[in-house]
This record gives C-alpha cells, sequence and structure tokens, in this order.
C-alpha cells in the first residue's frame, strides 16, 4: 500500500519554517488599532457592528458602491459565481496561472473554467490571448491580476463589452495596485480581494467582494451570506436557492479594519522596493524580471520573481532556485502549480469522462486540460522562480543583498 501523500500547507507556520538572509512576512506588522477593534469586539459581547465598519471604509478607499466581507477570497469568488446564476456548462474564461480558488466556485457551480494562455514570457492573460476562447456558451471573463501586476485592462473591458460577458477580477495579490490612474477590482462588474494572514492586508483569513452594482451586490449577500433565505413573517426562513454562509467573523473584521489603515503605506514601500529590485536583477544576464507595465503606477507587489534564460546557465531552474534559498533568500522557489490547467487533475479527468457537466448536455463540447492547452504559460513557469515573503519589512539594503545573491548564483551557474 502507497504511503498517503502529505496534504498542502498553508498559513502562517509554512512561512515561519522558511530559512534565510532576508525578512519574513511573518510574524506580521499589525495595525497600531488592532487590540482596541479585538477589545470592541469583546466588550460589546459580539454585538459591535464590525463588519459594517470594515466594509464602509474598505469600499470608500476604493471608491466603490458595495463591499460585502466574507471569510476569505476563495468564498467571495464562490459568492460571485452562485450570484452571476449562470447555466450548468457555460463557460467562464479564467486566466491559466493562478489559485485553485480562482475557480473553486465556478466548478461547485457546475460552470466549465476555459483557461486563456498567457502572453509570451508573461504572467497574465490578454485581449488578444482571451479572443480565441470566446465561444456561444461564453458568460464571462475573470482576469487575475498575478503578484499585485495588472492586466491591460482597457482593451480586455473593449472586448467584453463587444462580446456582452461580464468581466470581473481576482484581486487577492493586487490590493491597491493601479492601472492607468484606476485601482485594481474597479474595472469590470465586481471583483475579490483576499486578506488572508500572508496577504498584503494580512488579517488571518478574510476576504470581501467589491461591485458598484445594487442588484448584484443584493444577490452576493442573498446567495453568499444569508445561505439563500428570505424571512417568510407567518413561518420563518424559506431557502429558494442552495446558499452559502460566507460571513466574515467579527475579530477578523476586527483586524482586517486595523490593517487595512497601515495599508497604503505598507504598499507605498512594496512599490518603491519592487521597481528598485527590478531595476537591479534586469542588469545581470540571463534574468528576466517580471515586467512591471508603463500603464501601472502602483505595483502593489505581494510576491517578487523573475525567469532565468535556461541556455545562460548549466543548471536547471528548480537548482538556481535551491541555490538561491541555500544563499539566503527567503521563501525562494519554483511555482509551477500554479498552473491551473495541469494542477486541477480532477478537471481532466471529468472532461476525459464526460462526467456532469463536461456531458453533452449541458456541455456544447468537448473540454481538455493539461499543461499543453496554455503552452505559453506552461513554458513561462518552467523558468519562474519567485520568493513570496516580499513585505514592506524590506529595505534598500535588503533589496542589495537579494540582488547580490541573485547575481552570485547566476555567475557561479553562468556557461
Amino acid at each position: 500500500m502507497s504511503p498517503k501523500p502529505k496534504q498542502a500547507d498553508f498559513g502562517p507556520q509554512t512561512y515561519l519554517s522558511m530559512k534565510g538572509k532576508l525578512p519574513n512576512i511573518f510574524p506580521r506588522i499589525m495595525g497600531p488599532n488592532a487590540l482596541k477593534y479585538l477589545r470592541e469586539v469583546v466588550e460589546s459581547g459580539l454585538t459591535c457592528d464590525m463588519q459594517s465598519r470594515f466594509e464602509k471604509k474598505f469600499a470608500e478607499e476604493l471608491g466603490v458602491k458595495h463591499c460585502i466581507a466574507t471569510p476569505g477570497c476563495t468564498p467571495a469568488l464562490a459568492a460571485l459565481a452562485s450570484a452571476f446564476r449562470f447555466e450548468p456548462g457555460d463557460e467562464i474564461i479564467v486566466s491559466p496561472i493562478t489559485d485553485f480558488g480562482t475557480i473553486q466556485g465556478l466548478v461547485r457551480e457546475n460552470y466549465i473554467p476555459v483557461f486563456a494562455d498567457t502572453e509570451p514570457e508573461g504572467i497574465l492573460v490578454s485581449a488578444r490571448t482571451i479572443e480565441p476562447c470566446i465561444t456561444a456558451r461564453t458568460r464571462a471573463i475573470l482576469v487575475v491580476h498575478k503578484t499585485g501586476l495588472i492586466c491591460d485592462m482597457d482593451p480586455i473591458i473593449r472586448l467584453a463589452e463587444k462580446h456582452r460577458l461580464i468581466l470581473y477580477e481576482d484581486c487577492c495579490q493586487s490590493v491597491f495596485s493601479t492601472y492607468k490612474g484606476r485601482y485594481a477590482g474597479t474595472m469590470g462588474q465586481a471583483a475579490a480581494f483576499s486578506f488572508d494572514a500572508e496577504k498584503t492586508i494580512g488579517a488571518d483569513v478574510g476576504g470581501c467582494v467589491v461591485t458598484d452594482d445594487d442588484q448584484l451586490a443584493e444577490e452576493i449577500r442573498y446567495r453568499g451570506q444569508a445561505r439563500g433565505a428570505y424571512q417568510d413573517p407567518g413561518y420563518g426562513r424559506i431557502h429558494t436557492c442552495a446558499g452559502y454562509a460566507f460571513r466574515m467573523p467579527l475579530c477578523t473584521a476586527a483586524v482586517t479594519l486595523a490593517q487595512l489603515e497601515i495599508a497604503r503605506e505598507n504598499v507605498t514601500q512594496r512599490d518603491r522596493l519592487a521597481r528598485r529590485l527590478t531595476d537591479q536583477i534586469g542588469r545581470i544576464h540571463g534574468i528576466r524580471p517580471l515586467l512591471i507595465p508603463r500603464y501601472m503606477d502602483v505595483y502593489s507587489c505581494w510576491m517578487f520573481g523573475f525567469s532565468i534564460e535556461p541556455d545562460f546557465f548549466r543548471c536547471s531552474c528548480s537548482e538556481f532556485a535551491e541555490q538561491l534559498a541555500e544563499e539566503g533568500i527567503t521563501g525562494a522557489g519554483m511555482g509551477r502549480y500554479y498552473l491551473m490547467p495541469e494542477a486541477c487533475r480532477f478537471l481532466r479527468e471529468n472532461a476525459e469522462r464526460r462526467v456532469f457537466p463536461y456531458s453533452i448536455p449541458p456541455a456544447s463540447g468537448t473540454y481538455a486540460y493539461g499543461a499543453d492547452t496554455c503552452p505559453q504559460a506552461h513554458r513561462f513557469l518552467q523558468n519562474f522562480i519567485r520568493w513570496n515573503t516580499f513585505c514592506e519589512k524590506y529595505t534598500e539594503e535588503d533589496c542589495q543583498l537579494a540582488f547580490e545573491i541573485v547575481r552570485r548564483v547566476a555567475e557561479r551557474n553562468a556557461r
């Protein structure tokens, strides 16, 4: 009997086990009002309206009408998927380099994720890579602003309008990133954010949906928080759909509100140092840092990364990453598991076996998932190295140290 596979790790304990010479994001820097707000929750006997206070503040910060607080970004995106009320077998075009949380709600609602490829040598999708994926069954486009980099949204907005598709954003890694003066999360019909412990606004676990659409906001609260139930005065709760109870806990709201109050200064620090480190590392032969597009005013960098040119080095990408970690870059490693059409094996198996919703009907055709379905994204991740401990704790000296470590490893392995 083969040994049982180890379950995936999540949260602070994963980060605390990382060794290195650069700052670790944990323990987190906490907003000065965190204890004050937590005390309010306790002293009120759980009756204070902390969730609404956070929702109001975050909506004001982004300049949107509605913020609906959830226990995490995966629930936020699941509530959105339910609120759109598409039919089983309808297709949602999604970025391929992301986390399972992006597609979990789609799968549970029996929608079919269709992964658009990324731009060559890039981590983001574009209107050019999305358009070939549009069919008569396409209902929405879900873009992911990975690492805090924002997709080129204006062409995507025009594409969505041309085909009358809903456009929404996964902003789990891009809070307060800006595109031509607009915040990530304000350019589609809705967006989801993450406030999990390791994220830019880190508050244990947490998330939210934002939108300017009154009807959609009401549907999200009804299906995503009220469990799809309304109150009948003569009876009690009547459930009209299989809804969820995705409500942010009071204590999470208290910590998230406190973290929000220091978020902008943290993002300013991340932006400045990410640009500095990008410029430094870009001078090393064989190293290609993630391109920060000119259309981005603010880069709320959650994860720093670069690609290696394999022809320049004698070692493999994984060996290069291992040497970086050994030299002292905290959290250095590859992220091949971010390729969802390859990592989500159950999608490939269900599509091959025509398991519902891949049966016809409700599906309108056949589907395939795997590395070869998004070759540019796959090729990118084969040579991509990142460290997910990049944060506001970094100083210019830390950036210089990171640059020197990357340069040293590059020179040691140069052909």
